[in-house]
C-alpha cells in the first residue's frame, strides 16, 4: 500500500513497539504457560520501557528488533529462574536447563505462537466483547485507554472484560494439534478481525475519521491466517483480505484536508491506491477459485465494483443491488439492509429506497443507529423532502458519538434550507 499517512520518528518508534508487542507476548506465553499471560505482558512492557530509556540515551541500535528480543528473552529467563516459577515449571521441564535454548525466537515460532494465541482469544467460551479486548491488548499491543476509545467505552469496563477474558484464557490449552478444531473456530476469528477493521474504517467514538492503526492491525492478523499451514480452508481468509484491501484503497479520498468525511460520489478517484486495488483483486481471484459463496466474497465483490468504476455514475448499481440481495439471504442484518438502500436508490429511485428504510426502522432496532437517520436524511434531501431531511439530520446528530460525525451532520444541517 503506497498511500498511508506520514509518521514522525516518535510515531514510527511507537508503531514498531506495537508491531512487536504481540509477537513477544505470544511466544513468551508459550513458555510461561497461558495461565501466566499477564506475566508475559508485564515482561514485554518492561522490555519496551528499557528500550525507550536506553535508546533515548544511546540512540536506536542498528538492529532494534534483535535488541528487543534479547532483552525480553533475558527478562523471561530471570523469571523462570526464580524459585516461585521453578516450582511451577519444574514438572513440565524436568530434563531442561534454564538456558537461552529454552526460549528460541525464530520467525516461524513467533508466527505460530501468535496464531495459536489468536485462536485461544477467540474461543467460544469467551464473550465476544472480551475476545476483541484480548486480541487488541495481547496480540496488538493497544493500551486499555486506546481500546476504550476505539469502542466508546471506559477504562474500567475494558479492564473488567480483560480480567474475565484472561481468567477463561488460563483454562485453555494453547497447543491445539487438532486442525479440525482450529478450522471450526476460524469463523469466530474472522469475525473479530472484521469487527476490528470496521471500527477503524467507521470509528464510533474516536475523534478521527479513520483509525489507520486498527485497519492495518486487522490486515496483519488476517495475513497471519493466510500464511499459516494449519488453516486448511482459506477461501474466507482471502475474501476478507480482499474486502479490506479494496476498502483501504480509498483511504486518501475519503477525508478532506480539513478532516471531513467525503461521500463516495464526491471522492477524487485519482487518489485511490491502485496497488491496494490490485492486491484486493488478487485475493478475490483466490477466493473465487472455490465454488463456495460467502458473505465476505459477496462484500468484496461489491467493493470491487466500486473500485473498478471510473465514476460514481458509471458504477454497475444493478449488479451491486443483486449482490446485496444475495448477501441478505446469507445474513439478513439491518446494516446490510441499510447499505442495500443506497444501491436501491440508484436503481429504482429515492422513494423506493425511502420506503425500504421506513419498513426497516419499524421492524428492527436500527433506528438507534445514527447512520440510519443520516441515510434517511440524504435520501429525503435528494427527493426534495427538505423538512423531513432536517428532522432526520437532527436525530442522527443526537445519536452520533464521534465528534467528527457530529461536525459533519451539523454542517449538513446548516446548509439545508427546509420547506417553509
Amino acid at each position: 500500500m503506497s498511500h498511508f499517512p506520514e509518521h514522525s520518528s516518535k510515531e514510527l518508534t511507537s508503531h514498531f513497539f506495537r508491531s512487536e508487542y504481540g509477537k513477544l507476548v505470544a511466544v513468551i506465553t508459550r513458555y510461561l504457560g497461558n495461565n501466566n499471560v499477564q506475566t508475559a505482558e508485564d515482561i514485554v512492557q518492561e522490555t519496551l520501557l528499557k528500550a525507550t530509556e536506553h535508546w533515548e540515551i544511546k540512540g536506536v541500535p542498528e538492529n532494534p528488533k534483535a535488541w528487543l528480543y534479547t532483552t525480553a528473552k533475558n527478562l523471561s529467563l530471570n523469571i523462570l529462574k526464580r524459585q516461585k516459577y521453578q516450582r511451577d515449571y519444574a514438572s513440565s521441564m524436568p530434563d531442561k536447563q534454564l538456558s537461552e535454548q529454552v526460549i528460541p525466537f525464530s520467525e516461524e515460532l513467533i508466527a505460530d505462537s501468535q496464531l495459536k494465541m489468536m485462536f485461544a482469544c477467540c474461543h467460544e467460551s469467551i464473550p465476544e466483547n472480551s475476545q476483541i479486548a484480548l486480541v487488541l491488548k495481547i496480540l496488538s499491543g493497544f493500551s486499555i485507554g486506546e481500546i476504550a476509545d476505539a469502542f466508546f467505552s471506559n477504562r474500567e469496563t475494558i479492564n473488567k472484560r480483560l480480567v474475565r477474558g484472561r481468567k477463561q484464557l488460563r483454562q485453555l490449552n494453547l497447543e491445539i494439534h487438532d486442525k479440525a478444531v482450529l478450522n471450526q473456530r476460524l469463523d469466530a476469528v474472522l469475525k473479530i478481525i472484521y469487527l476490528l477493521f470496521n471500527e477503524g474504517y467507521l470509528p464510533s467514538s474516536k475523534n478521527q475519521v479513520i483509525r489507520f492503526d486498527l485497519c492495518l492491525e486487522a490486515i496483519r492478523l488476517a495475513q497471519l491466517l493466510e500464511h499459516s499451514d494449519i488453516i486448511s480452508q482459506k477461501t474466507e481468509v482471502y475474501a476478507l483480505l480482499s474486502l479490506m484491501y479494496f476498502n483501504v484503497s480509498r483511504f486518501q479520498s475519503r477525508v478532506s484536508e480539513k478532516g471531513e468525511i467525503i461521500d463516495l460520489k464526491e471522492q477524487d478517484r485519482t487518489l485511490w491506491d491502485m496497488e491496494s486495488i490490485q492486491t484486493g483483486s488478487q485475493y478475490l481471484q483466490l477466493a473465487t477459485e472455490s465454488a463456495v459463496v460467502s458473505k465476505y466474497i459477496i462484500m468484496a465483490t461489491i467493493s470491487a465494483n466500486h473500485c473498478v468504476s471510473t465514476s460514481y455514475q458509471t458504477t454497475n448499481w444493478i449488479q451491486i443491488l443483486t449482490l446485496y440481495d444475495q448477501l441478505l439471504k446469507l445474513e439478513a442484518s439491518p446494516i446490510i439492509h441499510l447499505n442495500r438502500a443506497v444501491a436501491l436508490a440508484e436503481v429504482e429511485g429515492y422513494q423506493s429506497a425511502l420506503e425500504s428504510l421506513q419498513q426497516l426502522g419499524e421492524s428492527t432496532d436500527i433506528n438507534n443507529y445514527f447512520l440510519y437517520y443520516f441515510t434517511l436524511a440524504e435520501l429525503y434531501k435528494k427527493n426534495r423532502q427538505l423538512g423531513r431531511a432536517q428532522e432526520a439530520y437532527h436525530k442522527a446528530l443526537q445519536l452520533a458519538n464521534n465528534p467528527r460525525d457530529k461536525e459533519l451532520l451539523q454542517k449538513k444541517l446548516d446548509f439545508l434550507v427546509p420547506d417553509l
